[in-house]
């Protein structure tokens, strides 16, 4: 989860790596450092963010063109000064910086202790660093070589990049698991976990592969695997504007990133879905479209946000393609002998397309011969180079580490993907499969109009923000609505709340309703709506403040809410779209009233790498 960027060439490399690291903090800001050469290879680091580096920094001798820094988030050691990368041998001639996990480093830090080596702080990424100086004294070999060694011994994820004060134009870099992305400009090179700090000076890129590492040595770009074996840089172009990646007048980006959502949708829709010709088609599915027509189960495969949103398609894809499918939590699935026949399709769903665990299960998929669909964001991602297919969300970048516009484009892309195998095993009806396209392309003038009630939201939030506890319910497609207006709440607020389905509140969690609970439902008018109105009631029994999300024009059940929030009607497969967002509102709010950091909540980060 940790940022890093590095810079070699002719600018000064500290402007680079702390504008870069500043867009990179969502990935994590525990504490942050810098490496520079300018004579010396000098580290300097500090617990906090990138602004209390840069305090420290003040008054330092920065001068150099070659460097490398880091934002952390910790997972060997707890943030201090001592664990923030960068990190030194164990003759400070080498340096690095490392996000993922070396699982192994135990083995190896008590191999080295025996050899003599003494360590400062308590992180993995010391210990690889000290085995890679290791190897080179031992075997006597380049820094190159030693690095390529030491990646074949090593077991985890990493993405790293190394400096040598023996060679003052060189920059080792490699990658398994953990994303890494190298900016080619004219004499001068850039690299980091994603394309955000590079855009700047560049839109020409190349996405290192598993077990590959990459060399910058004199103004010269070459890339291997570590079977030794040279490979071709394939140069690409990012798509990427800089005004996507700053705040554009928001207080935050989570703010920002709420009201990009009508936008965001339009833009995955866009070339895909047109109402008027009845045209629907999504290129990145290819000839495996007919994998999906033909399946017998499909599995969906996400974590979080995501999982929510697969929750959402597992309705979806059930009522209109008639195909069961299962929704799996990816940090579970590889860990619970899953079955798993050839020719079985799952799809997996990432914001990032970085995801450590939904990587590692669809490699467990492909080993077991299934047909991998992606559903991601970023371009060039691991998982988007991992499946076999998939489709990109198009929702642009998000930086605010609580997703909310990928979520509701996760949606977009999956109620289209469903409508597409609908129409193609003849399970919707020309009538019903036009009929949703019109809703599809009307989602976005809806979400418009829900966002419009940002200020009623606020002073609702006013009178909750010192809750201690939330209970979300919904059913039907809300269900999963529910479970991410409850994460939401928690991640940036810390409240601690719970969704649940409405009709199991009554199953347990109906004891925790007093007059002090906050209690919102998702009761828009659908095929549950009476069964919805009972549990409200049930609520209302017991003195629980009720605050309902509504469709326009309801008149039954603001009678029994305490609050209610109205939104635009919509066909119930796809309410989720707009009855979200109110509950995107209503947590940012109450984290803002609270004086939280909305973009970088406590303890998270934007993209987990690790497992």
């Amino acid at each position: 989860m940790c940022g890093i960027v590095a810079y070699v060439g002719h600018r000064q490399a500290h402007d680079v790596i702390i504008k870069g690291l500043k867009r990179l903090e969502y990935r994590g800001y525990d504490s942050a450092g810098i490496a520079l050469l300018n004579g010396a290879l000098s580290v300097y680091k500090k617990k906090g963010k990138v602004s209390d580096l840069e305090a420290y920094l003040q008054g330092k001798n920065l001068s150099s063109t070659i460097g490398m820094g880091h934002t952390r988030w910790a997972t060997h050691g707890e943030p201090s000064d001592r664990n923030a990368h960068p990190h030194y041998s164990a003759t400070e001639k080498l340096a690095i910086i490392h996000n993922g996990i070396i699982e192994n480093y135990s083995a190896l830090k008590l191999e080295l202790v025996r050899k003599g080596h003494t360590f400062l702080s308590d992180t993995d990424t010391e210990v690889f660093i000290h085995f890679i100086e290791d190897i080179k004294k031992n075997e006597q070999c380049s820094l190159e070589e030693a690095v390529r060694l030491a990646l074949t011994k090593v077991v985890g994820a990493y993405a790293i990049v190394i400096m040598s004060l023996e060679d003052p134009n060189l920059l080792i870099a490699a990658r398994k698991g953990s994303p890494l992305v190298i900016g080619v400009g004219k004499d001068e090179f850039f690299l980091a976990s994603d394309a955000t700090p590079i855009i700047e000076y560049t839109n020409e890129v190349v996405y290192l592969n598993d077990q590959e590492i990459a060399i910058i040595k004199d103004g010269k770009l070459s890339i291997k695997n570590t079977a030794n074996l040279p490979l071709t840089p394939y140069i690409e172009t990012v798509d990427l504007e800089l005004e996507a990646i700053e705040k554009g007048g928001f207080e935050h980006f989570m703010l920002k990133e709420i009201f990009e959502q009508p936008r965001s949708i339009s833009d995955c829709m866009r070339g895909r879905l047109n109402a008027r010709t009845g045209r629907l088609v999504l290129g990145g599915l290819g000839e495996y479209i007919n994998k999906l027509v033909k399946a017998d189960r499909i599995m969906i495969i996400a974590c979080g946000t995501s999982w929510h949103a697969g929750l959402v398609a597992e309705y979806f894809f059930e009522e209109f393609c008639r195909i069961p499918v299962e929704v799996e939590y990816a940090s579970e699935f590889r860990y619970r002998n899953p079955v798993i026949r050839e020719g079985d399709v799952v799809i997996a769903i990432s914001q990032s397309g970085e995801t450590a665990d939904t990587l590692a299960a669809i490699e467990l998929a492909k080993s077991k011969g299934a047909i991998i669909f992606g559903v991601c964001n970023v371009v060039g991602s691991s998982i988007a180079r991992a499946t076999h297919a998939g489709a990109y969300t198009h929702a642009g970048p998000e930086i605010g580490v609580a997703s909310t516009k990928a979520f509701t484009a996760q949606l977009t892309v999956l109620s289209m993907i469903a409508l597409s195998v609908a129409q193609k095993n003849g399970t919707i009806s020309s009538q019903a499969f036009h009929s949703m396209l019109v809703e599809l392309e009307n989602i976005p003038a809806k979400v418009e109009k829900a966002l419009k009630l940002n200020d009623q939201i606020e002073k609702i939030a006013h009178l909750f923000k010192d809750a201690r506890n939330f209970i979300y319910l919904g059913r039907g497609y809300n269900f999963p609505v529910a479970l991410e207006g409850a994460l939401k709440l928690k991640e940036i607020s810390y409240i601690h709340a719970e969704g649940y389905p409405a009709a199991e509140m009554k199953h347990g969690p109906i004891a925790l309703i007093d007059e002090e609970m906050p209690v919102v439902f998702i009761a828009t008018k659908d095929s549950s709506y009476e069964k919805v109105v009972s549990n409200i009631q049930e609520v209302k029994a017991r003195k629980g403040r009720v605050i309902s999300v509504i469709t326009e024009g309801d008149d039954h059940i603001p009678k029994m809410s305490e609050f209610c929030i109205e939104v635009p009607a919509v066909h119930e497969a796809l309410m989720p779209l707009v009855s979200v967002i109110p509950l995107q509102l209503l947590s940012y709010h109450i984290a803002v009233l609270r004086g939280c950091n909305v973009d970088q909540p406590r303890n998270l980060a934007k993209s987990v790498t690790v497992e």
